[in-house]
């Protein structure tokens, strides 16, 4: 029930703030100013220094329940165990490991692995992922998902990598589950504290309301 629920939030919320921050202190206060915008999915790459106690300071200052704190730039089985016992609600790497799939599974915990071929997509799908990570989103394009959902209706992928404001519409309307954002929401910012990454997020969140009318 929890990786369901997880699932669930991710798709409800939609955008995905994807998290590369300079410092410890950086990324928290960057994703306090994401979520005071409007994005509630967070995923903090572990090129993050001291990403596993980022994601677990940030699970502490956050009690609401629409947030979801993940972990991302997870390459390896043992950086996924470490990711989850800091309470990483789910798992992504840029690429694709039946290893790691194997630790978010015995954890009941959602791994979006990066993928970007329909050969990838089927083997996360026999180690039972449930949804896939497009990477790298602005080169495979929107009608990537709409190709894969002929033959495989059933897969749920979420670009990352070259999603915009301007042509979010277009990967919402071609099929994806959520979307991860992740330079674009720190543009112009000069520290985490820098009010522009809450004004950056802002205009996602007005972009995907417009878009869902």
């Amino acid at each position: 029930m929890k990786k369901w629920q997880t699932l669930q939030k991710l798709h409800d919320n939609y955008l995905v703030a994807v998290v590369r921050g300079n410092s410890k202190e950086h990324a928290i206060a960057a994703v306090q100013q994401m979520i005071e915008g409007g994005i509630y999915n967070i995923e903090v790459t572990f090129t993050t220094p001291q990403a596993e106690q980022v994601i677990a300071e940030l699970i502490k200052q956050n009690n609401d329940p629409k947030v979801v704190i993940g972990a991302g730039t997870v390459m390896d089985a043992v950086t996924a165990r470490i990711a989850i016992l800091n309470g990483a609600a789910y798992v992504v790497s840029p690429h694709f490991d039946s290893k790691i799939a194997e630790v978010c599974n015995m954890y009941s915990t959602p791994y979006l692995p990066g993928c970007g071929s329909v050969t990838e997509i089927v083997q996360a799908m026999t180690v039972g992922v449930d949804v896939v990570k497009l990477f790298p989103g602005d080169f495979l394009g929107p009608n990537f998902i709409k190709n894969v959902h002929g033959p495989i209706p059933d897969i749920a992928l979420m670009p990352s990598g070259g999603v915009s404001i301007d042509n979010l519409a277009e990967w919402v309307e071609k099929g994806a589950y959520a979307v991860g954002i992740g330079s674009a929401l720190l543009k112009g910012a000069k520290d985490g504290n820098d009010s522009i990454i809450k004004e950056n997020t802002q205009a996602f969140v007005k972009k995907l309301e417009d878009v869902r009318g």
